[in-house]
Formats: C-alpha cells, sequence, structure tokens
C-alpha cells in the first residue's frame, strides 16, 4: 500500500476500527472479532515513524472500545454521583480517555523497543502482541474485565479451558491469536496467508471441541440442595436513605419479607433449605451486639415462624475501628446468628472509601457524601450451616481469581455471592458483571449462586452452565435446585495459579534476549 496514505487522515481509521471491532466483541454483545480486533492497530502501529503518533493511535483505541462497550458509565454518573445528564456524557468522555490506557502505553514501549534494538519485523510485530498482552494483563482499573469473559457470555465452549489457564489466560490467548492473523492479512495475497488464517480457525474449532469434552469429563455431584433467591429491585434512593438513617428502613424490611412470604406460598410444595438476601438488603445493623435491635427482632421472628433459614447481606460495625462493615450473614432456622459473618474486603473506590484518605484525612471534607466502610479480613474463613461450606463474596469481590482461589483452599463446596448493581443500568453492566462473576465456578469448578437487588440473580455449576436468570429492574423470586460436590476436586488452575503469567514474561524476556543476540 502507498505509504503516502497514511500521512493523510485516513490513516486514523485504522485505530478507529480496532475500537469498533473490541467494542462490539464484548458482553453483550458475541465476540464476533476477538480473534484479530488488534489487527488494524497494530498495522497502524507498524507504520508510525514517532511515538507521539503511536500513542495517539493507542488512545483512539481504547477510547472508542470504551465509548461502546462501557457506556454504562454515563449512567453510573448520573445515579451515582447524581450529576446532570450533560455533565454525565462529559464524565464518560473523560473516563473513556483514561480507562484503558494500556492500550498506548503498551505501544509506546514497543516503539521504544524497536526503536533502540532495531528488531526485524517478524520479531517486531511478535514483542509487539507479547507487550499489548502483558500491559492488558497488568492493567490498573476499577472493573477488571479481559477478553476471555466474551467467551463465556456467548457460551462457546473455548470457556472452558479456564479450568487450567483461567479467564485471564483465555484472554491472552485471545489477544495472540491476533498475531498470526496480522501475518495472515500482511499475506493475504499469498498461500501463506491463507495457509496462516486456516490454522488459527482450525485450531479454535479444535479447542472448542476439546472444551466439550471437558465438560463432559465433570465428576457427577453427590449431593444438591435448594436455595430461594429473592431480587426485590429496591431503588438507590431508598436504600441510601436508610443507610443514612433517614427511614425507609421498616419499608424496606417489610418488602423483602411479604415477597419471600409469596415466593414460599408459590413454592409450597417444594423443599428450601435456605433464601438468599442480596447486597445490603436488610436495612440495619445486624450482628450479636444488635440483636435486640428492632429489625434485627422481627428478622428473626420472621425466620423463626416460618422455620426458614437465610443468607442476607447487611450492615454490621467493625468494634475496632467503630466503622460500619458490608457485611454477609447466615441464620439459621430460628432466626439466630451462625457465626462467623464474612464482611466486604476488596471495597469500592468512591463508594466506600476515599483513595489516598489515611494520608490525606483532608480529602474526606471534599467528598463527605462517600461511605467510609471498614475492610474485611478477606477469604480467611468460610460461612457455615447444616454442612455446607460457603465461600462468601460481596459484589465485585468475585472480579478477582485469587480471591475465589483462596476460597477454594479453605474447602469452599460452593460460592455465594450478593450484589447491588442498581447504579449501572440495565443493558450492559449487569450482565458483564454476572459472566465475570460466575466465570469464578469455571476456573474452580463450583457452583456460583448470586443473588442481586435489581438483576441479574442466577445461579451457574460447575460445568458453567447457567440456570433461569432473572429479569432486570424488577421485584422477583427463583428456587434453584443446584447439585454440588462434597469435597470438590482441586482443578490445574487452582493449583498452578501463576502459571500463564511465569510463561507470558517468561516468552516476552526470550523474544527480547532473541532480539539481542541479532543485533549482536
Amino acid at each position: 500500500m502507498n505509504k503516502a496514505l497514511f500521512d493523510t487522515p485516513k490513516q486514523w481509521l485504522l485505530p478507529i476500527l480496532s475500537g469498533i471491532l473490541i467494542g462490539t466483541s464484548y458482553i453483550p454483545f458475541p465476540p464476533w472479532a476477538s480473534l484479530f480486533c488488534f489487527v488494524p492497530l497494530w498495522i497502524f502501529w507498524s507504520r508510525q515513524t514517532r511515538w507521539q503518533a503511536v500513542f495517539r493511535g493507542g488512545l483512539t483505541t481504547a477510547f472508542v472500545f470504551t465509548l461502546i462497550g462501557f457506556n454504562w458509565v454515563t449512567y453510573t454518573l448520573h445515579e451515582f454521583a447524581q450529576l446532570d445528564w450533560p455533565i454525565a456524557v462529559i464524565g464518560m468522555l473523560i473516563y473513556a480517555l483514561i480507562a484503558h490506557l494500556y492500550v498506548p502505553l503498551a505501544g509506546v514501549l514497543w516503539f521504544w523497543g524497536r526503536q533502540k534494538f532495531q528488531w526485524t519485523e517478524r520479531l517486531s510485530v511478535a514483542l509487539m502482541a507479547m507487550i499489548t498482552v502483558l500491559c492488558e494483563a497488568y492493567s490498573l482499573t476499577l472493573f477488571d474485565w479481559n477478553f476471555g469473559y466474551s467467551w463465556y457470555g456467548a457460551n462457546i465452549p473455548v470457556y472452558q479451558w479456564a479450568e487450567f489457564i483461567g479467564f485471564q489466560g483465555l484472554s491472552a490467548a485471545t489477544l495472540l491469536c491476533n498475531l498470526p492473523l496480522y501475518f495472515a492479512w500482511k499475506n493475504r495475497r499469498q498461500n501463506s496467508g491463507k495457509l496462516i488464517a486456516a490454522a488459527v480457525v482450525s485450531g479454535f474449532v479444535l479447542l472448542n471441541v476439546g472444551g466439550l469434552w471437558l465438560k463432559g469429563r465433570l465428576p457427577a455431584p453427590d449431593a444438591s440442595f435448594n436455595v430461594l433467591m429473592i431480587q426485590a429491585s429496591i431503588d438507590n434512593s431508598e436504600k441510601m436513605a436508610a443507610e443514612l438513617g433517614e427511614g425507609y428502613g421498616s419499608e424496606i424490611l417489610n418488602r423483602y419479607t411479604e415477597q419471600t412470604d409469596n415466593a414460599l406460598k408459590a413454592y409450597k410444595d417444594r423443599k428450601i433449605d435456605f433464601a438468599m438476601w442480596p447486597e445490603t438488603a436488610f436495612p440495619a445493623l445486624l450482628g450479636e451486639d444488635f440483636k435486640d435491635n428492632e429489625h434485627p427482632m422481627a428478622l428473626a421472628r420472621f425466620l423463626h415462624d416460618r422455620q426458614l433459614a437465610l443468607i442476607t447481606g447487611a450492615y454490621s460495625i467493625d468494634r475496632n475501628l467503630r466503622l460500619i462493615t458490608n457485611s454477609l450473614f447466615v441464620l439459621d432456622k430460628d432466626g439466630q446468628i451462625v457465626p462467623p459473618h464474612y464482611s466486604k474486603t476488596i471495597l469500592l473506590a468512591f463508594g466506600e472509601y476515599i483513595p489516598g484518605e489515611q494520608l490525606f484525612p483532608e480529602i474526606r471534607n471534599w467528598l463527605p457524601a462517600t461511605g467510609h466502610f471498614a475492610r474485611g479480613d478477606g477469604p480467611t474463613t468460610l460461612l457455615q450451616w447444616n454442612g455446607y461450606k460457603m465461600g462468601a463474596q460481596i459484589c465485585y469481590e468475585s472480579l478477582f481469581p485469587g480471591f475465589s482461589r483462596a476460597l477454594a483452599e479453605l474447602g469452599a463446596q460452593f460460592i455465594v455471592n450478593v450484589t447491588n448493581d442498581s447504579w449501572y443500568g440495565a443493558w450492559q453492566e449487569p450482565y458483564q458483571h454476572m459472566y465475570m462473576t460466575l466465570a469464578r465456578g469455571v476456573e474452580f469448578r463450583r457452583p456460583v449462586l448470586r443473588v442481586t437487588n435489581t438483576g441479574v440473580s442466577t445461579v451457574s455449576l460447575a460445568s458453567g452452565d447457567i440456570l433461569q436468570q432473572s429479569p432486570v429492574h424488577r421485584s422477583w423470586a427463583g428456587l434453584y435446585e443446584v447439585p454440588y460436590l462434597k469435597n470438590p476436586p482441586v482443578t490445574f488452575y487452582q493449583r498452578w495459579f501463576n502459571l500463564v503469567p511465569a510463561l507470558l514474561w517468561g516468552a516476552l524476556v526470550l523474544l527480547f534476549v532473541a532480539g539481542l543476540r541479532k543485533r549482536i
């Protein structure tokens, strides 16, 4: 192609195209372009002679795919931060500029290495791909997504390999598939290009066949239970008022108990082992110190009268720090708290804490409405009742594989996750967050029970199969029969958790050494 073409504004169509391909390949879209979405950007980078152009190209790609794949941030800024819609849109544009800086950073790092070490073209592109993969894996973001989740979101069997390499490993493999397809495009008029493309397609088909085999060879469950999930869809203003002690507590509790009663009547012919309410569903402080308070006593009477065990999100207090905690409790059929409860450890920045507040306490004067929660002790113990060993997660703690791995190491038979996604709109984030949460069940081959305030509430099995999904932003109740293993086996990913990062870093070092040797 004529190089002069890339001295015109038309050259920016390539990074824009990459942004469109990436953005339209992430949940809730199918991953139709995941295997080649970076190819246009890499072609653009390979033709640049100045790092500034490389940076701007990467920034353009990141800006475009963030606008497409994560535009729910606009809704969050309007709903959570109470910003007018025009200001929320401006905030979204700013977020799109800074949310995925790993893309331009990868380009600049690659460009600097190419200029300094004079890599050959093939080695240069290989290093471009590897640097992109590692920058993506270690990028700093509040919403820790990756390219592996899209396969699960589209129910494409390749996601079953997460049992061995995790969804982060699937993400790395997806991005690395862009490398041979880059060369396939470059040589598209030659037989070699067609052969490379055919090899990638064939390999992808074989991996999917292997995924079906992996699912089919899972051991049969040896136990089961029935869980009743309640999604009350409480409005944010009501939840905030209850949290701040400005009322609505009784109204919220009544809605949960009434909806639970209606579900008990609807499923009166079915055995129910326990019910689940979502994150901070109980609108008051819960714990031994508060069991004689009005709302805890009402809840205890409700459960005792119906002989119903309950897992619920609630507020509690850290005695040492004298701060509120976002916690998860088990109450038995007599309404008594079963210790220990769990308190959320990975808090939401600017929602449950202010970053840097410990060093600069005056920051709270600027953001007085921001929550001030104490952190829990992490995944150090399990919730236990009736012989169940339950791994507890609250909200986006499910996005961190290491957290769930610790629960699996403790012997969790299944994972219980409570979430409030009411701040994020109805069409993107609830489904992105759902698949990212349920993905932990595939990695560690355990069922995941996820109940939310506004959806999506559901259950995934150890096979990755997802049962009925609740509607979004509607009151709902569902009863699930959940098969599980009393002693689940250790997965390869659980045992060799750091293998994929080690292989990626090792490959980068080998490629870099190869570049040095050729230079010498």
